[in-house]
């Protein structure tokens, strides 16, 4: 039986917990399967198929496998925590379960898969019964994970700690042991003082701690004298909150208006642990609670959800973009798998780019042309985006083909797109009348549209080339991209493929609607000429100099028609460009290699992690006026120019992740601010590292910025290790719209270098906004 423990009650000089045994209800069968333990395949190929035995511990949120059931020999044991696992998928649904399908039935096979760009492991099971215990097991588990509170969490990852620092498994740890864990738990701290805490948890006084005696001792190590003080501001008797006290605070600090009378019986109801202290006050504890909980986040509830108006233009939205999405690695030797597009919608991803090469046997393939990168089979990556496209987001998905197949190949692509997609392809004008605009997301919901080169157009218009994009070979072979590259510089391989490509199917140009693909000829010939379905795209070079020159022709230009922005074929590595730029002018679709962590897609996960995570964010309304005269370059030109003043106070850090896995190492952290957006408003400031504390260390120091734009504007919190020898190390990172930003008392929830969450990892921090005078 799982056991796990739960807290009664907490007081800042007195914590006490219970030993609870979870029966897991309806889990309890699944469970008891996964406890005893299960010899499961573990597949990596078609050649690649060892047995492993699975258990799911007794903490009932970590499994633990080995490669031998005995313990004689080499053997390897690997651990994995459930919050890693986003979900199972059942059956043969990854390459490698579809690859060994003769081999295995589907009814034996599932996929684990973990959260960010962590691979996937793809298991077979001995039996049917067997499997189905795991597969509901681990998706229940999850669902219990996902729904834990964030007191519920921190206990999870309190038990988690025990659990590692117990080796010898006899739920006791002794000082020596408890030492050993502090370091683990990234803290370092006086001998004598880690004594005395432990001497006071050990009620016994057996020289040793329990499970209760150790959260206990965790509990001491951890008070928040930061959020204690600002409790008692606030507090009249020191004791708790009343709620005219609460609704003081949540008006004067967190600036909640005329709402915080209401607001704050709905917080006491919700936080506050103790029965009596909800009758019309609230605790410490529920006061820590709420700080802690995403309403006391610095991000604002209200913009986590679907909030924008939907019925605006698709020109009038960022929308979220990638470039050779089929690309696991890199764009040179990189794996290509139906697992990136998978990954890539999930993440809210909708504009999906699809490389088209004729294949050996009439099925038209995808793969980065002309390199070592492994291909895939056009007709799976459609069948892919079939099941994925509206998993996360109703509004419409792009389709951007860059097409390279013979037109025998074109017809089977525009085959598998009319026959696997049927209805969900876009193919007629959704009110039947050329249009003047294009149409909004709502009108397109649950639509797939294809961009590509349309033979004519909604008007009869004959286009003399057929791909706007040009081939990394052009770029690579001019040092620099061009629209239009003479072709003597080309190589022969080049030459004969833009020679094949003037040769267009017509079945497949028919299935283009709204996302014609055409040659940029400048703006003023956009003005006269260009009609709303008309896109182009622009390598990230051309677009950085047409923001730089014409930056206000650019930001008008984007009001009526689309751009699609993309990174140069000379990032051999995948790596990304700041997307902020092209933001800046309003570009709508601006393609990031989705696979390559980093600050580019921090940004990007950053603007897009509000509006529901639907992919679609409206535009400041000086991008959607055609005769806007915005410009990045001069902000206070812009109507309605009104800079703001963003005052940050960095007041601490908790249980901040390690760098080094090595048990005696130590992180010394400090806090960089970093703000994003127009030329004028790009600033950074840090504060000063602690030394040897991960674990909770404090700053109180603030950062000061001024924010001419706040419309465009991204603030980034990033966490690293200092070493004066060398580059920092990577912590971790929160991103969000200033437009988003919570004023008061937030804690901020660090993310991983992926993306992910690493719970309870976070910054206590206080923002101020006001006006600039």
């Amino acid at each position: 039986m799982c056991v796990l423990f739960a807290p009664v009650s907490c007081h800042r000089n007195k914590t006490q917990y219970t030993l609870t045994s979870q029966g897991f209800s309806t889990l309890l069968r699944d469970a008891l399967v996964m406890m005893a333990g299960s010899t499961l395949r573990k597949v990596k190929s078609r050649s690649w198929k060892k047995q492993r035995h699975f258990r799911l511990l007794e903490d009932g949120m970590t499994i633990w496998y080995k490669s031998r059931w005995a313990g004689r020999g080499h053997s390897t044991c690997e651990y994995f925590s459930i919050t890693e696992v986003e979900a199972v998928r059942e059956g043969h649904q990854s390459e490698v379960l579809l690859s060994i399908a003769e081999e295995f039935p589907a009814d034996l096979c599932f996929t684990l898969v973990f959260h960010g760009r962590q691979g996937n492991l793809d298991l077979v099971a001995e039996s049917t019964e067997e499997a189905q215990a795991w597969i509901q097991g681990v998706r229940k588990l999850i669902h219990k994970t996902q729904t834990m509170d964030e007191k519920e969490r921190l206990d999870q990852w309190v038990w988690d700690w025990f659990n590692k620092a117990d080796k010898n498994k006899d739920g006791k740890m002794n000082f020596k042991e408890v030492r050993k864990l502090l370091k683990m738990m990234n803290v370092e701290m006086n001998e004598e003082h880690a004594l005395h805490l432990f001497t006071m948890a050990d009620k016994s006084e057996s020289g040793s701690l329990e499970i209760e005696q150790f959260v206990h001792f965790y509990k001491m190590l951890t008070q928040r004298d930061e959020v204690w003080k600002v409790f008692q501001d606030f507090s009249g008797d020191g004791e708790k909150l009343m709620l005219e006290e609460l609704e003081n605070f949540l008006r004067t600090e967190q600036q909640e208006g005329e709402q915080s009378a209401q607001h704050a019986q709905e917080l006491t109801d919700r936080y506050e642990p103790s029965e009596s202290g909800k009758d019309g006050a609230m605790t410490f504890d529920g006061f820590q609670m709420y700080l802690c909980s995403q309403e006391g986040s610095i991000f604002k509830p209200e913009h986590r959800q679907l909030h924008q108006d939907m019925s605006q233009p698709l020109s009038h939205y960022f929308i979220s973009s990638s470039h050779n999405t089929y690309l696991l690695e890199n764009q040179l030797r990189g794996h290509s798998s139906l697992e990136a597009y998978i990954k890539a919608l999930k993440r809210g991803c909708r504009c999906v780019e699809v490389d088209c090469w004729d294949g050996s046997d009439g099925e038209p393939v995808v793969y980065h042309g002309h390199t070592l990168t492994s291909k895939i089979l056009f007709k799976d990556v459609i069948s892919t985006l079939k099941e994925y496209a509206f998993k996360v987001s109703d509004f419409p998905v792009i389709l951007s083909l860059e097409n390279h197949c013979s037109v025998e190949q074109q017809t089977v692509m525009a085959q598998h797109l009319s026959q696997i997609l049927g209805d969900t392809l876009l193919t007629t004008l959704v009110d039947g009348l050329i249009p003047q605009q294009l149409p909004s997301p709502q009108e397109l919901k649950g639509k797939i549209l294809l961009k590509a080169k349309k033979i004519g157009g909604l008007e009869v218009c004959l286009d003399e080339t057929l791909t706007d994009e040009v081939s990394d070979e052009e770029e690579m072979a001019n040092g620099e991209c061009s629209d239009d590259p003479p072709a003597e510089s080309l190589g022969h391989n080049a030459k004969v493929q833009n020679m094949n490509l003037i040769l267009y199917d017509l079945e497949l140009s028919d299935l283009v609607v709204y996302c014609k693909s055409v040659h940029f000829h400048g703006f003023e010939h956009a003005r006269l000429h260009g009609k709303c379905y008309e896109m182009s795209s622009f390598s990230e070079s051309k677009a950085k100099k047409l923001a730089k020159e014409a930056g206000t022709d650019f930001v008008q230009y984007n009001t009526k028609q689309m751009s699609r922005i993309y990174p140069s074929g000379l990032r051999t590595d995948s790596s990304n460009y700041n997307p902020q730029e092209m933001w800046n002018v309003g570009c709508q679709i601006v393609a990031l290699n989705f696979q390559t962590a980093g600050l580019e897609m921090d940004l990007n996960d950053g603007l897009f992690r509000q509006n529901g995570c639907c992919g679609y964010v409206l535009k400041p309304d000086f991008m959607r006026d055609g005769s806007t005269q915005f410009s990045p370059e001069k902000p206070d030109g812009k109507q309605g120019y009104k800079p703001l003043r963003l005052s940050i106070q960095v007041m601490s850090g908790q249980q901040l992740p390690k760098v080094n896995q090595k048990e005696g190492s130590i992180v010394d952290p400090l806090v960089r601010v970093e703000i994003y957006g127009v030329p004028q408003d790009q600033a950074r400031e840090e504060t000063s590292h602690i030394n040897n504390n991960g674990f909770n260390p404090v700053w109180n120091e603030t950062l000061n910025f001024v924010i001419h734009t706040p419309e465009l504007a991204l603030v980034r919190f990033v966490v690293e290790d200092y070493d004066k020898a060398s580059r920092n190390d990577f912590m971790g990172q929160f991103t969000l719209p200033f437009t988003c930003l919570q004023a008061g008392y937030r804690h901020i929830h660090l993310l991983s270098r992926d993306g992910t969450a690493i719970p309870p990892s976070s910054l206590f921090v206080n923002i101020s906004i006001s006006e600039l005078t």
